[in-house]
């Protein structure tokens, strides 16, 4: 799949052959916190060229966020890019090898001006994943 790119308002965003059309308020994005710039750029690209995912983005730093868009309601399109973040070790894990319970976070929510103890996911990995031995739960 071809991917496209665009700057805009701090962002570099990338999106495939079709553009998604993502209902307002079911949209939401599971994120990834970079260090490596080049790294996530080989992420974002990768996701939409595989398939993974339609449409993300990453700030326009050194260093930051990066966003994977989805609606909170496909239950295949979650699987795909959480198989994505599996695979490319996006999930970090604890000392003893236990994957962090990362939240997907609606755009409702981010409109909303909740981060960091305010946000409070409604869906989180371990609705999809054993965290302590990273398999597939069954839905």
């Amino acid at each position: 799949m071809r991917v496209r790119t665009a700057a805009f308002g701090g962002w570099i965003w990338y999106i495939g052959d079709t553009e998604p059309h993502f209902d307002e308020h079911k949209c939401g994005k599971w994120m990834y916190f970079f260090e490596d710039r080049a790294f996530v750029e080989t992420i974002c690209a990768e996701a939409i060229r595989t398939g993974a995912i339609l449409e993300c983005k990453h700030t326009d730093g050194p260093s930051g966020v990066s966003c994977f868009y989805l609606e909170c309601d496909n239950i295949d399109a979650h699987k795909r890019i959480l198989q994505f973040f599996l695979d490319n070790n996006l999930i970090r894990r604890t000392k003893a090898g236990r994957l962090y319970n990362i939240g997907f976070k609606l755009d409702d929510q981010t409109r909303a001006g909740q981060y960091g103890t305010d946000f409070k996911a409604e869906i989180k990995l371990d609705r999809f994943i054993n965290l302590d031995t990273g398999e597939w739960i069954q839905q």
